[in-house]
């Protein structure tokens, strides 16, 4: 069964894809995954060429999901020394 949000019609969940986490509706592509390939440097425009069936919506969705689970999560802080 997959799951959609109300906010976000563009991501996904079911738990017999990618192990229940979010996705780029319709693909395996994790929010995590799109995530992590901008924030190691890829462009916005690298990362569309290298996967042409994402679309700049689907990033800028992905990106707006991952705010929106952050702004709403306690993350323990630990005193830097």
């Amino acid at each position: 069964m997959t799951y959609t949000f109300s906010n976000f019609q563009r991501i996904t969940v079911d738990p017999e894809v990618c192990f229940g986490k979010p996705c780029i509706k319709g693909t395996r592509m994790p929010v995590a995954s799109v995530l992590a390939y901008l924030s190691g440097g890829m462009t916005m425009d690298e990362l569309l060429k290298e996967f042409d069936w994402l679309s700049r919506e689907d990033v800028l969705e992905a990106i707006a999901f991952a705010a929106g689970a952050v702004d709403y999560r306690i993350i323990p802080l630990k005193k830097a020394s």
